[in-house]
C-alpha cells in the first residue's frame, strides 16, 4: 500500500542537559522535536533500504515518518543498556528458533527442561519459553460464527414475540451476530468470485500476449511495442497494460498475488465461516469455562513443524526485539529484552479464556509489557479480559494493543480487548495503550487506509504499513497492520522501562502519548478514502510514536 503523506518537526532552539532519574539511563544532552508542519516533502520514492527500515527513520533527517529510533540510539542510547525487560507477544506463537530472535527468547530458568514437572509450581509444565494455550489448534471460527452456532437451536425460527424478557439480551446478541456472520461471508464469497473472474481473464490475456511476444516475463515496453490487428489480441493488451501501469509490476507477479488472494477468501469460507468446524476440538477443554485451565502444552510455536502457524507472532516478535547487533536480519526497536511467547490467537478468532489466562499467565512470570496484536467485535465473556487487564494494572504491565484493520472509528463500534467501558465514560484501567497505524509518506494518507482510529479509543499512532520483519525459518516478510504498530510502540516501551525502571505502567504510557509528534493536516481515513480528518483529532493524544522525544521526557519524569 504505497501512498504520499505531510512533514512536520522542527528542532527547538536552545539546548537543554538532562540527567536521567535512573543510575542505568544515559545522560541527555538533546532538544526534542518539535510539532511543526514547515517541513519539505519527500517527492521521491523509498528505496529498498528506507522501507525495510523506514519505522525506525528520522522525520527531521529523513523526511520519513518513523520513531527517530536510529536517532535515539546515535544520540542518545549509544552502547548503554539498561535493565532487562521481558515483554509478553501473546499472539499466534513465534518460531524461536529464528536467527534473529533465539538469542532474545525469554528462558524460564526456574524450570526445567523437557523432565516433565512443573518445577516452578506455577502450573504450566515446562514452560520453558511461555505456554501455548491452543494446544494443536490452529484453525477457527469467527466469533460472531461461534456464536451463530452456540445460540441457533435455541432462537432460530423464532419470532421476537415469543422470546420472554430473561433471554431478550441473549436473543438480540444471536440477531447480531447473525447478521454479522451473513455480511462477512457473502462479502467473502463476492470477494473469492470476483478474483477468480478476474484471474480467469488475465490467464487468457497473459498467455494470447506471451505466446505472440515468445516470452512471459515481458517488460511494458515490449508490450507496448506490440502491434496486432487482432481486436481479441488488442483488448488483451490494454488490459495488461492498465495492470503494468497502476500496479506497477510484472503481470506473472499479479497473477500469484490473485492466487494469494483467492486462497485466502477460500480459507475463510472454510474455516472462520464453516458451521461444521470444531476448532477447538484438539485442545480438549471447555472455552466457556474460566476455571478449566489444565490444558494447553508448551510448544509456543504452535504444532506446524515448520512454523507456518507463528507467522504472524514471529513478525510481531522480530519487530520489537530482533537481536541488533548480531549483523544479519533485522535490528528490532529495544535492545535488551527477552520475549515471552504466549499463544492463544489461532487462525480465526481468539477465545476470551485464553486471553485471559494468558495476561495472567505473562503478569505472573515477569512480564513488564504484554503486546496484544488482535481483537474482534463480538465476546461472549469480556468480563474475563477485563479482570485479566486490571489484574495487569494492579501488578504495574503495560498492555499495547493493536486498534485493528477496518478503518473505522472505534468510537462508534466496540472492539475487544478495550480499556473502555462499553458507553467510552472512562477507561477501566489506565495500563492499556491502544494504537493505530502510520503509512510511510507524507500528506492526505499520513494514516493507514486500513486503521482504526478514535479521540477516546485510540491513543497514538505508528508505522504499519509494509513493516520488514522475521518470520519462520530464518525468513523475512513485508506485513502490515496495527498488528505491526503495536508492537513497534511495545519496542519504545520496553526502552524506556529499561532505563528508567522505577517509573510505572501509567507512567510510561503518558510519557508515550505526551511526547509525541502532531500535525493539524488533514488527513483521509477509512479504506473507501472519503472521510477527511484532522489527524490530531483522530486518538487521544492526537500523536505519532517518537522514541527520541520519549526518551528525554522519561528523564524529567520523577
Amino acid at each position: 500500500m504505497k501512498i504520499p503523506f505531510l512533514k512536520q518537526v522542527l528542532v527547538m532552539a536552545g539546548a537543554v542537559i538532562i540527567t536521567g532519574c535512573s543510575s542505568t539511563a544515559p545522560k541527555i544532552v538533546s532538544t526534542p522535536i518539535a510539532n511543526i508542519d514547515s517541513i519539505p516533502l519527500k517527492i521521491t520514492d523509498l528505496s529498498e533500504t528506507e522501507l525495510k527500515g523506514w519505522g525506525g527513520a528520522d522525520l527531521m533527517a529523513d523526511t520519513i515518518p518513523g520513531m527517530s529510533v536510529n536517532r535515539a540510539y546515535q544520540e542518545i542510547i549509544k552502547n548503554n543498556k539498561g535493565k532487562k525487560v521481558i515483554v509478553a507477544v501473546l499472539d499466534s506463537g513465534v518460531d524461536i528458533d529464528h536467527e534473529d530472535l533465539r538469542s532474545v527468547i525469554w528462558v524460564n530458568r526456574d524450570e526445567i527442561p523437557n523432565n516433565r514437572k512443573d518445577d516452578d509450581k506455577n502450573g504450566y509444565v515446562d514452560d520453558i519459553h511461555g505456554w501455548n494455550f491452543l494446544g494443536d489448534a490452529v484453525e477457527e471460527n469467527m466469533e460472531y460464527t461461534r456464536i451463530m452456532k452456540r445460540l441457533q437451536p435455541k432462537y432460530e425460527g423464532k419470532p421476537a414475540s415469543s422470546i420472554s424478557t430473561a433471554d431478550r439480551a441473549e436473543y438480540i446478541y444471536y440477531q447480531e451476530a447473525k447478521a454479522e456472520y451473513e455480511k462477512e461471508y457473502n462479502e467473502t464469497l463476492q470477494n473469492k468470485n470476483q478474483y477468480e473472474a478476474i484471474k480467469k481473464q488475465l490467464v487468457a490475456a497473459h498467455s494470447a500476449v506471451s505466446s505472440q511476444l515468445g516470452k512471459e516475463d515481458y517488460t511494458n515496453e515490449e508490450l507496448r511495442a506490440l502491434e496486432t490487428e487482432d481486436q481479441q489480441l488488442a483488448q488483451y493488451k490494454a488490459m495488461l497494460l492498465q495492470i503494468q501501469d497502476n500496479v506497477n509490476e510484472n503481470i506473472p507477479e499479479a497473477l500469484e498475488e490473485l492466487d494469494e488472494a483467492i486462497e485466502y477468501y477460500a480459507g475463510r469460507i472454510d474455516t472462520h465461516f464453516n458451521l461444521d468446524l470444531n476448532g477447538r476440538a484438539p485442545v480438549g477443554d471447555d472455552p466457556y469455562d474460566i476455571t478449566d485451565t489444565d490444558y494447553g502444552n508448551n510448544k509456543v510455536a504452535g504444532p506446524d513443524p515448520k512454523k507456518e502457524d507463528a507467522k504472524h507472532g514471529t513478525h510481531v516478535a522480530g519487530i520489537i526485539a530482533a537481536n541488533r547487533e548480531n549483523s544479519i536480519g533485522i535490528k528490532g526497536i529495544a535492545n535488551n529484552v527477552e520475549i515471552m511467547v504466549v499463544r492463544a490467537v489461532p487462525d480465526g478468532d481468539e477465545y476470551d479464556k485464553d486471553i485471559a489466562l494468558g495476561i495472567r499467565y505473562a503478569v505472573d512470570n515477569g512480564a513488564k509489557i504484554i503486546n496484544t496484536s488482535f481483537g474482534k467485535y463480538f465476546s461472549p465473556n469480556p468480563e474475563w479480559v477485563e479482570e485479566a487487564i486490571k489484574y495487569a494494572a494492579k501488578n504495574d504491565v503495560l498492555i499495547v494493543n493493536a486498534a485493528g484493520n477496518e478503518g473505522i472509528n472505534l468510537d462508534e463500534k466496540r472492539v475487544y480487548p478495550n480499556d473502555q467501558t462499553p458507553e467510552n465514560s472512562q477507561e477501566i484501567s489506565n495500563n492499556v495503550l491502544s494504537v493505530g497505524a502510520l503509512n510511510f509518506d507524507y500528506g492526505s494518507r499520513l494514516v493507514a487506509g486500513f486503521s482504526n482510529y478514535g479521540k477516546l479509543n485510540v491513543d497514538v499512532f505508528a508505522p504499519g504499513t509494509k513493516i520488514w520483519s522475521t518470520t519462520p525459518n530464518d525468513e523475512y516478510e513485508y506485513m502490515q497492520g496495527t498488528s505491526m504498530a503495536a508492537p513497534a510502540v511495545s519496542g519504545v516501551a520496553a526502552i524506556i522501562r529499561s532505563f528508567y525502571p522505577k517509573l510505572s505502567a501509567p507512567q510510561v504510557k503518558q510519557i508515550i502519548m505526551d511526547s509525541g509528534i502532531t500535525t493539524t493536516t488533514s488527513v483521509l481515513v477509512g479504506e473507501e478514502g472519503r472521510n477527511t480528518q484532522k489527524f490530531n483529532a483522530l486518538s487521544v493524544s492526537g500523536k505519532m510514536v517518537n522514541l527520541y522525544n520519549a526518551l528525554i521526557l522519561a528523564s524529567q519524569t520523577k
